[in-house]
């Protein structure tokens, strides 16, 4: 599909001036998350550091997960609040993320709400040092493995609640399966990779709920166009043409919070949440022609997932 045309299209809805519009309906909330634990991926900056921060002003203790130490050392300056806890990771690596888990529960024992934030968009292919693709592995794959991982130490419980950044680039995008995780630059385009991933988040989505049966939780959201670093550095065509129009971090973060507080019913025909408002999964009738679902997605990720070790 046409940039342009998917630009022209979502415009309106996914730019700043789309936040703005919808605000004016919004009922103020006071928020009180007391008592809570949040784990939050990609905590040190954009839409990651924007929860954290609303988290715990409305008195949530929170474990902020990210790869630099220097900005999760930035981060917890900035808060100045002993209930932020940092915890540094690599989350391209299963391996990793699977020890990650460990120390999330170590520390922060039950978690209240799981946001998978940490998001990347490559233009560049290159594997991990597992031999997996890095955008995969990083948008897709290690959310299954630290949610699932999660799940199995008891850290995510039936009142629970667990929030996948998506993107609205899925729009473009069918369900695919192999060509999600190519093992080759030959194969490799970083922004079709990107949107499938974020597509197969709704979906993985949906066979969470499916399994879980609400118990725990699983909500998907886009946060719409939101200036983030990831935004500057991977597609900045993209932002030279729209920056007086994108949204800024908290403007992006704030569906996050409103789903963590209000935690609507889970609709049967799934969405995707954006500004406080469920959407629709699919806005062009191609992206439905898929010979793949949920349940074909949740195994195909836990047969690349790593073994416990």
């Amino acid at each position: 599909m046409g940039s342009a045309v998917f630009y022209a299209r979502f415009f309106s809805r996914f730019s700043a001036l789309g936040y703005r519009q919808r605000e004016r309906s919004w009922v103020p909330l006071k928020y009180d998350f007391s008592g809570q634990t949040w784990a939050i991926t990609g905590a040190t900056g954009g839409i990651g550091r924007a929860i954290a921060l609303v988290a715990l002003r409305s008195g949530a203790r929170v474990l902020a997960i990210g790869r630099n130490a220097d900005k999760l050392d930035a981060l917890k300056l900035e808060a100045n609040s002993k209930n932020l806890l940092t915890l540094q990771a690599d989350l391209a690596s299963s391996y990793e993320v699977r020890r990650l888990s460990a120390q999330v529960h170590a520390v922060g024992g039950a978690l209240t709400v799981l946001v998978n934030n940490v998001g990347v968009l490559l233009n560049e292919f290159s594997l991990n040092a597992e031999g997996v693709e890095t955008s995969f592995a990083s948008n897709l794959l290690n959310h299954f493995v630290l949610t699932e991982a999660l799940l199995e130490r008891k850290a995510l419980q039936a009142d629970s609640l667990v929030i996948n950044m998506s993107s609205g680039g899925m729009y473009g995008m069918a369900l695919k399966l192999a060509e999600m995780a190519p093992l080759s630059a030959r194969d490799y385009d970083g922004m079709a990779a990107y949107a499938m991933h974020k597509r197969a988040q709704v979906e993985l989505t949906r066979a969470w709920n499916a399994r879980w049966n609400g118990a725990p939780l699983a909500y998907v959201m886009h946060p719409g166009w939101v200036d983030t670093d990831g935004v500057q550095r991977s597609l900045p065509l993209f932002r030279a043409a729209l920056k007086r129009f994108l949204r800024n971090a908290e403007q992006g973060a704030d569906t996050a919070i409103w789903l963590a507080q209000e935690r609507p019913p889970i609709e049967p025909t799934g969405g995707i949440w954006l500004d406080r408002t469920l959407e629709a999964e699919h806005a062009f009738a191609f992206t439905r022609k898929t010979p793949h679902d949920a349940r074909d997605l949740y195994d195909f990720l836990a047969a690349k997932s790593p073994r416990q070790r």
